[in-house]
């Protein structure tokens, strides 16, 4: 899941690097599947929900929140 926190988005990247650096085991297994499927979403959408200019799907509320706390 690290690897896959490199994105294309250096602002992406910065984001997401700092949420890597805590123990993603902590993480349940919900929170699991919601970053999975956050990391499988286009990169302009991820940025986009993180940074509020756009509604991110429900699903995904959780972990996006849990990240921007991670800031």
């Amino acid at each position: 899941l690290r690897w896959r926190c490199r994105r294309g988005l250096l602002e992406l990247d910065l984001w997401l690097e700092r949420f890597s650096r805590h123990p993603l085991e902590a993480l349940d297994d919900v929170a699991l599947e919601q970053f999975e499927q956050l990391l499988a979403a286009p990169d302009a959408d991820v940025l986009a929900w993180l940074e509020g200019r756009q509604n991110a799907p429900p699903a995904l509320s959780g972990i996006l929140n849990a990240i921007r706390a991670s800031i």
